[in-house]
Parts: structure tokens; C-alpha cells; sequence
């Protein structure tokens, strides 16, 4: 089989969540368990770092990544999904899977995957697994999938747990309450392991302590304010509020909470008794300012082009959209234009309260099952004041704002991490 091929084949076999949804979905760690028993556990073989949490997950993930790739340590990275190309979810210092890697460990393995029926997520973290293991990285970073107790990331034993930001996302999984999600995402709290929680409210501390408790597990969260100074270059100038200066190569206002998330993670991982990796400070730096050429990160607040300013985003949810909505308040432009599209299962109504009414609107599609019609997205955002038009394609709808857009106007692409892959689309 070709690479286009395989991907078609595990697409077409497999059950894909971001396709289809809840029917991809399979709770718990059996099939995970079987699988890794089958390949001879690869993950067993690793040291490795869990980040868990709603938003700012593939954020911190990433920059961990940068982070230990400055300092010389091979690495690896699994995060999901991708936007455009399947590679972005496993890679080895900032380096794509191999394409014929990918080919022949699932030539290798379907057998197994007819015998055990895992997801398609399941089927990736595998390969992600057994390729780390067969690179012989120093450390995997490993990115939560969904959730986290149940979720099959969570068969491996991490020198540290991370956990980002608490909100309301996939509530048909997760829970309907703060304390419900906390408590799925608490469950990578591993024994005498320490766990960073990056933020929290009281509905979700008591449900972190008590587990770090109950696990006998550290906790720690983040001891500094980050505070946003200037752009420069297309870097983000902010410092601590002890003072420290750092240069951030992720520009959204909402990554200051992410780099004090990672900056307390770092803390406490050089902390860890016997740690044999050595992270200084200029590693530190180096990766926090250089995390997307070091590791391909795209679509967090990502500039497409100037005159007019277009900017792509892959917040989606609740949480995400705040973040987005904050940062464009501090954008100067003459008008906004914003193309929108959401998948069916996420609180529209919720994410339309939050967005402006001034801007104009071209809602859209993207080509996948789960992907709220344009027509009725637009149906719904009227109810909630905003105007606009529907386009079938992601395509159009981005060809239109740039066609209404003038040199001084402002455009943002966002809603979904699908959205943002077409838009990202050669």
C-alpha cells in the first residue's frame, strides 16, 4: 500500500472520532492493554511526560518538546488531532513519523487490529509507542486524547502529570459539571507521581487534592503571573511577576497562562529525585521562543498573511472561544471578519453568546461528517445577533472574506480544529 493508502485504510476500518464522533468512542484500556501486550509494550520502554486538560494541552506539549529538544535530548511527541497531515501526531524532534514507517506497521499489524477492534486513536497511540521505542527516545511527551482516566494514553507510568486548564468540553464524556471533567482529568495522577494543575476554581481544587492525596502525588501549581509586554518580530515579549523576561514563540494573550503552566512543570520536573536530564536555562528559553520551528506546532493564534491580517486559531470550545474573543479586543482593524465552523456535538449556543456582534459572519463547513451544516449554523447564529452568509466549503468562505476584506480589515478562521486544517490546506 501507498502512504495515502494506509491513512485510507485506517480511516475506513478504524472508527474515527474526529469524523463520527461518540460511535468512535471506546472508553477504558482494555483494547489499549491488548494491543501494547501484543507489541511487546513499547511504552514500557519510556520516560515520558502527561499533559491532560481542556485548553492549552497541545500548547504545553509542545513547548516541552521544544524544551528538551534544546537541550539535546531526542524526543518525542504525541498530540492529536492533526490539522493537515496524519505525521503531526507522532514525531521525534520535531520530525514527522516516517511515511514508510506508518506503512509497514500497519501492514505488520492488521491482523491484531481485525482480532481487537480498537479505535483509530487507539491504533495511533500504538504506532506512536512502538516508533518512540524503535527511535530509542530519551523522552516522549504524550498528549491526552480525550479526557483522561479512561483515556488509552493513560496505561503509561510518566515522571510527571500536567494538567492544564478545567472546561466545559465533551460533556457527553466527560461530565455535565466542572468537578465531573476534573475528576476524568485527574485520573493521570499517577502514585507518588507529581501532577501540575495550571489552573483552577474551587468546584475543581477539592477534586485535585483529594486525588493527589489519595495517590500520595505532589501538587503543585503555578507560582508566577505571566504579564504580555510587546510583539516583536512575530515573537510575544512578556515577563514573570517576580521579573523574569521571556520571549514566547506562541502570540495568543491566552498562551501567558500556558507558560505558566510550563514554567512551574519545568520547576518541579528538574526537582524530581534522581532526574537524569539536565534542562539550563538557556534550553529553557531557546524552546519557549523557538517552539514551532523546533517542533511544527501550527494554528495557535497562527498569521496567515498581513494587509489584511488573517489569523487562524484552533480554539473550539467554551474555554478556547473566551480566549480568542479576549484576543481579538486587542487587535486594531476597520472591520472584522470572522469565518466560522463547528462540529455538531459541541455547545454552539454557548460559544455564539460569546462571539461579537459587529463582526461580519461567513459560516461554513468543514468536510467532515461531524461538521455543522452552514446553513444551519448560520440559522442558529442569527438568534444570537450575528449576520453573515452560509458557504458549502471551507474554501469559499475564506476566498469571500479576503474578496470583502480591505487592506485594513482584520480576518479570523476558526470554530474547529478541521476548519483550521483546511484553511492551512496548500
Amino acid at each position: 500500500m501507498s502512504y495515502e493508502q494506509t491513512l485510507q485504510y485506517l480511516y475506513d476500518r478504524l472508527p474515527v472520532f474526529h469524523n463520527i464522533g461518540s460511535a468512535a468512542y471506546k472508553p477504558g484500556l482494555d483494547n489499549t492493554i491488548r494491543l501494547m501486550n501484543a507489541l511487546n509494550n513499547p511504552h514500557q520502554r519510556l520516560k515520558t511526560i502527561h499533559v491532560a486538560g481542556t485548553n492549552g494541552k497541545g500548547s504545553v506539549s509542545h513547548w516541552l518538546s521544544a524544551i528538551f529538544q534544546s537541550a539535546g535530548y531526542k524526543t518525542g511527541l504525541y498530540t492529536s488531532p492533526h490539522l493537515v497531515d496524519f505525521g503531526e501526531r507522532i514525531r521525534v524532534n520535531g520530525q514527522m513519523i516516517d511515511q514508510q514507517y506508518v506503512i509497514n506497521f500497519v501492514e505488520a499489524n492488521k491482523s491484531l487490529f481485525d482480532s481487537i477492534q480498537p479505535s483509530f486513536f487507539e491504533a495511533t497511540m500504538a504506532m506512536a509507542f512502538n516508533y518512540f521505542a524503535d527511535e530509542k527516545v530519551d523522552i516522549a511527551i504524550v498528549e491526552v486524547g480525550l479526557g483522561g482516566r479512561l483515556d488509552s494514553t493513560n496505561i503509561i507510568d510518566p515522571l510527571l502529570s500536567v494538567i492544564t486548564n478545567i472546561s466545559f468540553d465533551h460533556v457527553g464524556f466527560l461530565g455535565d459539571t466542572l468537578a465531573k471533567i476534573a475528576f476524568e482529568k485527574a485520573g493521570i495522577i499517577k502514585q507518588n507521581t507529581p501532577v501540575v494543575v495550571g489552573e483552577w476554581v474551587p468546584e475543581t481544587r477539592a477534586v485535585f487534592e483529594q486525588k493527589a492525596l489519595k495517590m500520595n502525588s505532589p501538587l503543585f501549581t503555578p507560582d508566577v503571573e505571566m504579564q504580555f509586554e510587546a510583539y516583536e518580530n512575530g515573537k510575544m515579549l512578556c515577563k514573570t511577576s517576580k521579573g523574569s523576561h521571556y520571549v514566547s514563540g506562541l502570540t495568543g494573550m491566552y498562551q501567558l497562562r500556558n507558560l505558566a503552566t510550563l514554567l512551574k512543570a519545568i520547576d518541579v520536573f528538574r526537582a524530581i529525585p534522581d532526574n537524569s536530564f539536565n534542562i539550563d536555562e538557556v534550553s529553557l528559553r531557546k524552546g519557549i521562543e523557538q517552539v514551532v520551528e523546533l517542533t511544527g506546532l501550527r494554528g495557535r493564534w497562527e498569521m496567515l498573511q498581513t494587509s489584511p491580517c488573517v489569523v487562524v486559531d484552533t480554539g473550539h470550545n467554551v474555554g478556547g472561544i473566551t480566549y480568542v474573543v479576549e484576543q481579538l479586543k486587542q487587535q486594531s482593524f476597520d472591520r472584522l471578519h470572522i469565518v466560522i465552523g463547528m462540529v455538531s456535538d459541541k455547545d454552539i449556543n454557548h460559544v455564539l453568546d460569546l462571539l461579537p456582534r459587529d463582526a461580519v459572519y461567513y459560516f461554513t463547513q468543514a468536510n467532515v461528517a461531524r461538521a455543522l451544516a452552514a446553513d444551519e449554523m448560520k440559522l442558529q447564529a442569527e438568534k444570537h445577533g450575528l449576520a453573515g452568509h452560509a458557504y458549502p466549503s471551507v474554501r469559499e468562505a475564506v476566498d469571500a472574506a479576503k474578496k470583502n476584506a480591505s487592506d485594513t480589515d482584520f480576518i479570523f478562521i476558526g470554530g474547529s480544529n478541521f476548519v483550521v486544517g483546511e484553511a492551512l490546506k496548500p
